[in-house]
């Protein structure tokens, strides 16, 4: 069994949000005691149940508690009834009961005004896998073509290819239409296609609009459901003023390489040099990521660029201060031009530490930037952060 990087509270109530198939039945399962109560919403009886009446719930439960003394309360895929959050308010009111709480989207229960009890529960996330969790067997290459969601880990090429495609035609298209989150789902589909092929590429919604026949703010929303459901990650460009941070164009990557590979239509070999320098970025960025959520640090990451177009891939930001800028590239050998976003980020901030983050056999340093190999710069991450 691979053991998870992410914490989950013993005692207390939570949700566990992450896309369908990282593994969060599975790793709520391992943490159950002989004491719980678990109710699936994927299923239909009890989906149809308590959609109807979610009041019986509440009383079913109470029967648990008080006849079989459970102790905790597991209830799969919560998005699928939001109702239910007003029982479960009312049952910890009253109870010393942990409730978990799971769902592969936030989103219904945040825009539809649900009832997200008012602090009772904390938030917790869970990705695919990181590298320290398959460390053991990790193969960079095969990570970068099919990215990690735990379904696919140890299956064959064919395998792998079978279920990422199917995941992404009948999940990200479908399902995500079936949830109620968007109505167009050809607009949807289309935008999604447009979306994933301009991965780690700076957004201009207006652009994209014009390529997909939708309007901007459809644009925006769509790369809204993204983010709200976790199939996409937003990098917002630094600046000082918070303001313009957020005026400023994103970029977006999907949450595992595997998705945006089938998305693009690339799992059939491995990706070709350039292909393969632009999903090594989005590895290493989706990995910063995911650890500054299962450390719960207050760091946030951004890309840096200027208004004459010197660039850099990724800065931490901690308290409001800069803690580190890396430039990100598939390469074994660098020198030259490679340097020059880096350059161009140090005259404006000299006293952050650079670093080059790339393939090399052994770090070294280059006047005053750190050359990291890529997996070096993997298991220093929790010290930027």
């Amino acid at each position: 069994m691979i053991k998870r990087w992410l914490k989950l509270p013993s005692k207390a109530s939570f949700f566990l949000f992450g896309p369908r198939q990282t593994g969060k039945s599975t790793l709520i399962g391992e943490t159950l005691t002989s004491d719980f109560w678990a109710v699936n919403l994927l299923l239909n009886e009890p989906f149809t149940k308590y959609s109807k009446y979610p009041e019986i719930f509440r009383k079913e439960a109470l029967q648990k508690i008080e006849r079989e003394h459970i102790k905790t309360i597991f209830v799969d895929e919560i998005q699928k009834v939001p109702l239910l959050l007003n029982e479960i308010q009312f049952l910890m009111d009253r109870n010393n009961i942990q409730f978990i709480l799971t769902g592969s989207s936030a989103r219904k229960l945040r825009k539809g005004g649900a009832n997200l009890l008012g602090g009772r529960a904390v938030e917790r996330f869970l990705f695919p896998f990181i590298y320290y969790e398959i460390k053991p067997s990790f193969d960079l290459d095969d990570i970068l073509r099919f990215g990690s969601l735990p379904s696919i880990f140890g299956r064959s090429e064919q395998e792998k290819t079978d279920f990422l495609r199917a995941y992404t035609d009948i999940y990200l298209r479908e399902e995500i239409q079936a949830e109620g989150i968007v109505r167009n789902l050809g607009g949807f589909s289309r935008f999604l296609d447009i979306a994933a092929s301009q991965f780690g590429e700076m957004v201009s919604f207006s652009n994209i609009g014009r390529e997909c026949h939708l309007s901007t703010r459809t644009v925006q929303s769509y790369y809204e459901v993204l983010e709200d459901t976790l199939i996409g990650l937003r990098l917002d460009p630094w600046r000082k003023s918070l303001r313009k941070r957020l005026s400023g164009h994103p970029k977006f990557y999907l949450f595992d390489l595997g998705i945006t590979n089938a998305i693009n239509r690339h799992l059939s070999a491995p990706p070709d040099n350039i292909l393969r320098g632009r999903l090594f970025e989005q590895f290493i960025i989706s990995e910063t990521y995911r650890l500054q959520k299962y450390l719960e640090s207050e760091a946030r990451i951004y890309y840096w660029r200027t208004n004459t177009g010197a660039e850099v891939d990724l800065v931490i930001e901690k308290q409001g201060k800069l803690r580190a800028a890396f430039e990100i590239k598939a390469k074994k050998e660098i020198g030259g031009n490679d340097f020059s976003g880096l350059r161009s980020f140090s005259a404006d901030n000299p006293h952050v530490p650079c670093h080059f983050i790339c393939e090399v056999d052994e770090p070294y340093r280059e006047g005053t930037v750190d050359i990291l190999p890529w997996h070096k710069f993997l298991e220093r991450l929790p010290e930027f952060l």
